[in-house]
């Protein structure tokens, strides 16, 4: 691919902390706001690009935006290509390893950097890559963690609203009994068509993902997401093989590599690689390739304005997962119309950011 001209200047980054609309209860932690870094990187010719980082904690906001200072010294006034300014920082790296907030730095820059590419070429990102700028089916995946059944029952009803056709639930109770009366409550109360995939956020051995797992796919959940820990490949390739319900990983997969370590141990009926984790844009190019090629169906996690367009240039695209946590820092938020993303169709990723709003959420 041939890239227009730009050059690195500059990389600014502004933590943020967004109260969430729906309190995030899973089997590790319960969230109630999500800490953001917003990512600029400027360039020589005027063009900036932007990317968010949903940090997990505070404290990383910082450690990634210093981390972010150092990528810029080592590519200021180098062409934007990203694949090749990749490449030279995985080489730089190698000692400490590209992982947790490095790749965090690394891969948020590569984002930015793409849709500063796009921005230049006047075309929407999807374009850009290849694709086409269309709707993407979404689930929506902003609530429905632990809490009691009533509570439960409604808050899924809420999150329908925008035509959404799909709903994920988080599971992972003290027993099979309380997860399927879970499942039981929010299918009661909502349409027989809408899909219920559930997470468990790794908390269970193999021998207790088999069990539950073949409870739950009887009561027709849609897909049974990282029932054990993540990297434990092997064991997820037992659960695969037994149970009828597909079994979907991969947001914590980092980089391809992984992915294809889980796809040659047949560990997964899908995946849903993480934008951050796999290595922004250039690393879900490659991982869209190998799932073609591996004929597996692809699904986003989080960052849904920027997977909108990546999974509309995915050949085997299938679900993206909906937040709305950067919502209230937006410009123009992702539009969900009769349950699919619609992202923006002007050029680039689509992210601008709202700044009156950025600076009534800033960090200290």
């Amino acid at each position: 691919m041939t890239h227009p001209r730009l050059t690195v200047r500059a990389v600014r980054a502004v933590g943020v902390k967004v109260p969430m609309c729906f309190v995030l209860g899973t089997s590790a932690a319960t969230v109630r706001a999500a800490p953001l870094l917003l990512i600029d990187v400027e360039t020589e010719e005027g063009v900036t690009g932007h990317a968010w980082q949903f940090c997990y904690v505070d404290a990383a906001a910082p450690a990634i935006a210093r981390l972010l200072d150092v990528v810029l010294e080592g590519v200021k006034g180098e062409r934007v290509n990203p694949p090749a300014l990749w490449a030279a920082h995985a080489k730089r790296f190698r000692l400490i390893g590209v992982e947790g907030i490095v790749r965090m730095a690394m891969a948020m820059f590569d984002v930015a950097c793409w849709d500063a590419l796009a921005q230049a070429a006047g075309l929407p990102l999807a374009r850009y890559l290849g694709g086409e700028a269309r709707p993407v089916p979404a689930y929506n995946s902003n609530g429905l963690g632990l809490m009691p059944e009533p509570q439960l029952a409604d808050e899924a009803e809420k999150l329908l609203a925008g035509g959404f056709r799909a709903v994920k639930l988080r599971l992972g109770y003290p027993t099979l009994e309380d997860d399927v009366a879970a499942l039981r409550a929010v299918r009661r109360r909502v349409r027989d068509e809408i899909a219920i995939p559930v997470d468990y956020n790794q908390a269970l051995s193999v021998d207790e993902a088999i069990r539950r797992g073949q409870a739950l796919e009887s009561e027709g959940a849609y897909w049974l997401e990282e029932p054990i820990r993540h990297d434990d490949y092997a064991g997820c390739a037992r659960i695969a093989k037994v149970l009828a319900l597909p079994v979907q990983i991969g947001e914590n997969f980092s980089q391809v590599y992984n992915m294809e370590k889980a796809l040659d141990a047949r560990a997964c009926d899908y995946v849903m690689p993480d934008l951050e984790r796999i290595g922004g844009v250039t690393g879900w190019q490659s991982a869209a390739a190998l799932a073609q090629a591996r004929g597996i169906k692809m699904s986003s996690h989080l960052y849904p304005e920027v997977s909108a367009h990546l999974l509309a240039a995915t050949p085997t695209a299938h679900w993206l997962e909906y937040v709305d946590w950067a919502n209230p820092v937006l410009a123009e938020p992702l539009r969900i119309v009769d349950g699919m993303a619609v992202a923006a169709d002007r050029p680039g990723n689509g992210l601008a950011w709202n700044d009156a709003a950025v600076a009534r959420y800033r960090m200290p």
